[in-house]
Parts: structure tokens; C-alpha cells; sequence
């Protein structure tokens, strides 16, 4: 049995947030939230909130033993990009991206 959550569109960058998520990925509920608790970025509480939903959504099969989970996968995509202007010399424009992400999480049993 497994247990999933996803989180899209969530305005942090993939790339920053996959160095997170390597972190916990193979690792048991309690010491990911553990080490994502002490990390205390913004992109630790985004994973964060996607493994507390994952936990709750196999509380509520009651198929699965709570104490014996581990992350089985955590996967980070990219979702679309806000596009910015920021105004530079001589009245050009820079494009900034404001990247979004969406984080999906697979939960097991032992």
C-alpha cells in the first residue's frame, strides 16, 4: 500500500527545493520532519506541509501502520513561470522568472 500528496504551483524554485528533497527521500516520517523542522526554510515547510498531508491521507484509509512510513519517493517538477520586468540602463528591460513547483510525495510502509 501506498499513501500520496501533491502540492502545486507553490512559489519556490524547483531547483533549490530538489536539494531539500534529496534529503528526506528514503528516510522514515519522523526523522524527515525532523530534519525538515531544523532546515526551517521556505521550501522545507512547503515539503513539510506535502508529507503531514500524505500522513493524514493514510490515517484516513486506515490501511497502513502510521509509525512504519518512510518516503518512498519525493519527486519536484517545474509549473509555470511568472514573467517580471525589471527596468535596467538605458531604458531596457531585464525578464525575471518567478519559478513555481509542484511536489509530489509517495509514502510506504516498512
Amino acid at each position: 500500500m501506498e499513501s500520496k500528496a501533491k502540492l502545486r504551483f507553490a512559489r519556490v524554485s524547483p531547483q533549490k527545493t530538489r536539494l531539500i528533497a534529496d534529503q528526506v527521500r528514503g528516510r522514515p516520517i519522523a526523522d524527515a520532519l525532523r530534519i525538515l523542522n531544523l532546515l526551517g526554510t521556505k521550501r522545507a515547510l512547503c515539503i513539510t506541509k506535502v508529507l503531514n498531508s500524505a500522513v493524514a491521507n493514510a490515517m484516513t484509509t486506515g490501511l497502513m501502520d502510521v509509525d512504519n512510513l518512510y518516503v518512498s519517493s519525493i519527486q519536484i517538477d517545474e509549473g509555470p513561470s511568472q514573467k517580471r520586468w525589471r527596468p535596467r540602463a538605458q531604458g531596457r528591460a531585464t525578464r525575471i522568472l518567478k519559478r513555481t513547483s509542484h511536489i509530489s510525495v509517495v509514502l510506504e510502509e516498512l
